[in-house]
Formats: C-alpha cells, sequence, structure tokens
C-alpha cells in the first residue's frame, strides 16, 4: 500500500505542472478515431469508436484532475 501511495504522489506532482496534458491526450485520441473512421476495412477497431469513447472519458477525467489540482 506504501507503494502505492508513493506512486499517486509521483502522478500528481507531475501533473499538477501540467494540467493540460491529459485533456490533450483526450483531443488526440478523439482526432484519431476520426481518422481511423475514414480507413475502411479495420473492421471493429474503427465502427466501435473505442478511440472516441477513450478520448472522450479521458478528456473529462482530465479537466476535472487538473481543476481540482
Amino acid at each position: 500500500m506504501r507503494g502505492f501511495n508513493k506512486f499517486l504522489d509521483r502522478v500528481s506532482d507531475y501533473l499538477s505542472k501540467r494540467k493540460g496534458l491529459v485533456p490533450l491526450v483526450g483531443i488526440i485520441l478523439v482526432a484519431l478515431n476520426f481518422i481511423l473512421r475514414q480507413i475502411p476495412g479495420l473492421g471493429w477497431f474503427s465502427e466501435s469508436d473505442l478511440f472516441l469513447h477513450l478520448g472522450v472519458i479521458l478528456g473529462i477525467l482530465g479537466f476535472m484532475i487538473a481543476w481540482a489540482l
């Protein structure tokens, strides 16, 4: 448990200096999903909108984390 607390402290310190990093990664994932949707023949990978959902969730969580820090 002590190792997990140190990990959370390090992540918190890292993200507090880079508040826009997590939402930026979310935006990149949404853009990547848009690009993958334009390529035919990828099957479920592009049809499931995996990167769209991950990007939106990561973006919202990133704004919440940045606001809290």
